[in-house]
């Protein structure tokens, strides 16, 4: 085995042994020529300028075959050139100094061949480099182009992008790829641009080798030229259909997204870290009589009166910093400010996105301007309803209401009568009788000044407004109103008020109304009943809440009205209108509460309505 490797070895040392001294040899015969045509010209020239005609060999030598050769080749030159020189001028001045001028000038031809080496290195380094870089672009089509659209070059993209192999491409026109009716041509204007340009850049159909179509971008760039003539190209073409259909879907989300904006009613604004309006919607346009071109790139604060106008920012630093929400996710009704400096009120919602590099807060804004005035105006009519209810009470208790008066004042009548007569048949008068005869008309008056007095605050209308009152005194008074009439009709009473469920916060007159229609309701519907019980209770549920009950032994709820029982216009009398049950309703839950009914047990029917307690800070 080894002496198989020493018979290999000997002749591929051999081999370059060989080459070796062929360049060599080729460096000796050059100079050896140059030595002999210097000897023929050497009876014209003498011994002047040894040395010229050695400059040749050596530029040959390093050309032909490499630097070595060329030193040796300079070497033999200058023995050679000394050769031609007398013995006696070897030593003059001029001789030295041809010499090292010699020597100098293969020294330089020594050093511009090892630049034009490493020129030569650095470009095939760059070809190669090139070649990695147009083999790795994947994805990208890059190919060459001559000045009549031929495909000279070919990479591995082109192939995976085009389908067409190197060697069916190459050679191939650069129209076979387009789908254009006029293929050649479109193709060649391309050419002609990017020659006139400096580049072409575009974005057209392309055809794949199985005839598949696709959407490339196309860069077409002019790399060589020749006096003006045969310019050739590169194209590089890179598939963006996907890309294309990605924009698209984007492109209609956001005009989607924009529409939607552009029909809400709320006003939006978009704002980053520091404040500044990004986005302004046509609705916020609307709302502040400001344009979007007007306020973006300026601080949201523009939009808020004074002091807000100074404090927000603050605010949003402390938000910042601290990460603690006042009003971010929470909302809030605030002033904001017209262009025109007119302030309204609104209702300010704000969200927050966070990106990689940023925070984006966007603020949803409803003019409660209008829902105000609504409101007020709702309010007002609600008082008016309620009011005209009164009166239609006060209408079906009219009789009863003048036999409950007539009582006391022919009480009163009769006790002065007694008066009368006492002072005259009397001498002198019995003092005991009259005093006790004047209180009586006394008290008879007092009572029929206190239902005169609280008929005509349950009829005035007033202005309403809550604070908070004794219960069971309002309950008094609304069925002094409620219960005349009842001992004619046989209605018994009963009253169950819990000492600790008071006081409440209402509108007393209200709330009287209230417990008066629930009243007069019992004492209706247990107008054929054998039994005739009404009771009214109290109860504290928990700390903020106190229930009011009347109950009452009638015949029960009737099921056609049961379900919109306290609906407006929905009544089981053949005279009533249908609106107690319902303002009832409205009065209650506009003092925070709920009203409900359910069927007695043992017959009859229970109302229940709760109202709220006032807390501590209600002075």
């Amino acid at each position: 085995m080894a002496g198989h490797h020493l018979m290999t070895a000997v002749p591929i040392g051999w081999k370059a042994f060989r080459g070796i001294a062929a360049r060599y040899g080729v460096a000796a015969a050059a100079v050896g020529a140059t030595y002999f045509l210097r000897l023929a010209v050497d009876p014209m020239v003498g011994s002047k300028a040894p040395y010229i005609l050695f400059v040749l060999p050596v530029v040959f030598a390093i050309l032909v075959a490499g630097r070595g050769p060329g030193v040796f080749a300079g070497m033999l030159s200058l023995v050679a050139g000394l050769t031609l020189v007398a013995s006696a001028d070897r030593l003059s001045g001029a001789t030295l100094l041809q010499t090292g001028m010699f020597i100098l000038v293969c020294g330089g031809i020594g050093w511009l061949d090892s630049r034009r080496s490493a020129l030569r290195a650095a470009a095939q380094q760059a070809n190669r480099l090139l070649d990695l870089m147009l083999e790795g672009a994947s994805g990208y089509a890059i190919f060459t182009i001559d000045e009549h659209g031929y495909i000279t070059s070919w990479n591995r993209g082109a192939t995976d992008t085009l389908g067409w192999s190197a060697e069916q491409a190459t050679g191939q026109h650069v129209s076979i790829f387009l789908t254009a009716p006029e293929a050649h041509s479109v193709a060649m204007n391309q050419l002609e641009r990017a020659r006139e340009t400096g580049r072409f850049v575009g974005e057209a159909w392309q055809k794949r080798a199985d005839g598949s179509e696709f959407i490339a971008h196309l860069t077409v760039i002019p790399i060589s030229e020749d006096n003006g003539k045969g310019v050739s190209f590169a194209k590089i073409v890179h598939d963006v259909t996907e890309r294309k259909a990605e924009e698209n879907a984007l492109r209609r989300r956001e005009e989607h997204l924009k529409s939607i904006l552009d029909t809400v009613p709320d006003g939006m604004v978009v704002i980053d870290e520091q404040g500044i309006i990004l986005s302004f919607s046509p609705a916020a346009e609307h709302l502040f009589g400001h344009s979007e071109a007007s306020v973006v790139g300026k601080n949201v604060s523009l939009l808020m009166p004074l002091p807000d106008r100074e404090r927000h920012d603050g605010y949003l630093q402390r938000y910042l910093e601290t990460g603690i929400p006042r009003i971010i996710g929470i909302g809030r009704i605030v002033d904001g400010q017209r262009a025109d400096g007119s302030t309204f009120p609104m209702q300010l919602s704000v969200g927050e996105a966070r990106t990689p590099d940023q925070r984006l807060f966007t603020g949803f804004i409803q003019d409660l301007s209008e829902r105000r005035a609504f409101q007020s105006q709702l309010a007002e009519l609600q008082s008016e309803l309620i009011h005209v209810s009164r009166f239609s009470a006060m209408g079906t208790m009219a009789s009863t209401l003048a036999h409950e008066l007539n009582q006391p004042l022919t009480a009163i009548a009769s006790y002065s009568e007694a008066a009368v007569a006492l002072l005259e048949d009397s001498e002198p008068p019995d003092d005991e009788t009259l005093i006790e005869i004047v209180s009586d008309m006394g008290r008879q008056s007092l009572r029929a000044g206190d239902i005169v007095r609280r008929l005509r605050e349950f009829v005035s209308k007033g202005d309403v407004s809550r604070s908070p009152q004794d219960l069971p005194k309002v309950i008094e008074e609304a069925s002094t109103l409620a219960l005349v009439g009842i001992r004619e009709k046989g209605v018994t009473t009963h009253f169950s008020l819990e000492p600790d469920a008071t006081p409440a916060l209402i509108d007393k007159v209200q709330i009287e109304q209230v417990l008066i229609n629930l009243m007069r309701n019992a004492i209706e519907a247990m107008e054929n009943t054998p039994v005739k019980q009404l009771e009214v209770t109290t109860v504290r549920i928990d700390a903020d809440t106190i229930q009011i009950s009347v109950m009452d032994t009638g015949p029960g709820i009737a099921p056609a009205v049961r379900d919109r029982l306290f609906h407006a216009f929905n009544s089981s009398k053949d005279t009533g209108m249908g609106l107690g049950l319902s303002i009832c309703r409205t009065i209650v839950e506009a003092h925070g509460g709920r009203i409900w009914a359910a069927d007695r047990e043992g017959g009859g029917t229970e109302f229940h309505f709760t109202l709220v307690s006032p807390s501590e800070e209600v002075p």
